[in-house]
């Protein structure tokens, strides 16, 4: 075993430069850069870069294929030189051992506890039939170093005296003299590649955090980006207004006495609008970039939608009853979307926090106002509802935010009769309550 091990030196060299694991390195130009308006193209690009950088990696488990076909040959090649080393020659059996220690690392990222064990074992038969121990050191070796890299450090260490003891053990079956140096080899080269094992782990966890601080720091670029552009929205829509106000004062007052100046005003207030109009959308679309859902322009929903909501509750599993009270009339956009998501929130909760349990939709249409309640009875032979996302969640908060937007009001919580109700009322412009005009904004 004496000259085993001096020959076996090469082994922590061949173990480290085997492509043990390795974290990725950090892509190039990964440096957070400050967004602008022109955030789709920077997501091109950085699309780009991710389909170039994935062409150019091995996928893991090709990788580790290789490493295992390259191990193989070291140890066929070696195996070849057994008897010129006082050993014997290797037979089927111990070519298949060979096999065992070194193939099974493929899997090694996947399983490194278990493919550590398996070719321990494996190592241990293989001396145990005094075969030249050399031959089959190096995959252990590399299933060591692996466990150090991707587990805890007590798994590692196991893993690592595990090598020692079988290291030793391979000593003590051939009969060396030179148990000193065997006893040396046994404990520095499983401290080595512990070593750089728990150096690779630590290094793949540092890149891991370091990319997660500058994605969370381009996101904080790109919402303060986002709160300039909305700043420089404000601007642009107030001056247009401004003008608006001021041409629409100087037509009125000149209306019958200088048609042409009022035409001029009405013009004015006409390009001034579509303007305002235009930088809104073109801005609004940009603050809309992420996928948020009606940023491809769709119209926002309204009261003409409810039942279609309804229907889609009921395949859910809630019987939900929609009626509605009153004359219809038409109702700006805004009131409308407002009415929609708070019945869309309020039967979301029945959903989640009252399963089984029937809802009742009531929209009614009142002079100079429109009130809708929701109510439900509780959930089937459960306990009494409690005020659903109260404690984290910001369902109910959006619904009185909507509701003040409009000068409303909300009441939300359990019923005396059981089960939990919302009921929000909102006042309509006048001109609609009277003629039903449709009010645009």
């Amino acid at each position: 075993m004496d000259r085993s091990h001096r020959e076996s030196t090469a082994a922590p060299r061949a173990a480290e430069s085997g492509g043990g694991w390795r974290p990725e390195p950090t892509q190039r130009g990964s440096r957070p850069v400050p967004a602008t308006s022109a955030v789709r193209q920077k997501d091109d690009a950085d699309a780009g870069r991710r389909t170039y950088a994935a062409g150019m990696r091995l996928h893991p488990l090709a990788a580790d294929g290789l490493i295992a076909a390259a191990l193989t040959t070291v140890a066929v090649l070696l195996g070849t030189e057994a008897v010129a080393q006082g050993w014997p020659a290797l037979d089927p059996l111990a070519w298949t051992l060979v096999a065992l220690l070194t193939l099974p690392l493929v899997l090694r990222t996947r399983a490194p506890v278990t493919v550590c064990l398996a070719v321990h074992a494996c190592w241990a038969l293989y001396i145990t039939l005094d075969y030249w121990p050399v031959v089959g050191s190096f995959g252990p070796m590399l299933a060591v170093y692996t466990v150090a890299a991707q587990r805890p450090t007590r798994t590692a260490a196991a893993c690592a005296a595990l090598l020692a003891g079988v290291w030793i053990y391979a000593g003590l079956r051939s009969d060396s003299g030179a148990m000193a140096s065997v006893a040396g080899q046994a404990v520095g080269f499983p401290l080595v590649l512990w070593r750089f094992g728990y150096v690779a782990r630590r290094t793949g966890e540092l890149t891991l955090r370091l990319r997660a601080e500058q994605a969370d720091r381009a996101r904080r670029e790109v919402a303060e980006e986002r709160v300039r552009i909305a700043r420089e929205l404000h601007d642009v829509v107030a001056h247009h207004i401004a003008v608006i106000n001021v041409q629409a004062g100087l037509a009125r007052f000149v209306f019958r006495s200088d048609a042409r100046t009022a035409r001029d005003a009405l013009d004015t207030i006409e390009g001034a609008s579509g303007e305002a109009l235009a930088e809104l959308r073109r801005m609004l679309g940009l603050l809309r970039a992420d996928g948020v859902q009606g940023a491809d322009g769709a119209p926002a929903p309204g009261l003409d939608q409810l039942d279609e909501m309804v229907t889609r509750v009921r395949t859910g599993g809630v019987g939900v009853r929609l009626r509605v009270t009153g004359t219809p009339r038409p109702l700006p956009p805004g009131v409308q979307l407002c009415v929609y998501r708070v019945v869309q929130e309020a039967l979301t909760n029945v959903l989640k926090h009252a399963p089984g349990a029937d809802a009742a939709v009531e929209l009614a249409y009142r002079a100079g106002e429109v009130t809708v309640s929701v109510t439900d009875g509780g959930p089937a032979g459960g306990p009494d509802p409690v005020t659903p996302a109260e404690g984290g969640g910001h369902g109910l908060i959006g619904m009185r935010e909507r509701a003040k937007l409009y000068g409303g009001t909300i009441a939300v919580g359990p019923r005396s009769e059981g089960g939990f109700g919302v009921r929000l009322t909102l006042p309509t412009p006048v001109q609609v309550a009277r003629r039903g005009d449709s009010v645009r904004e």
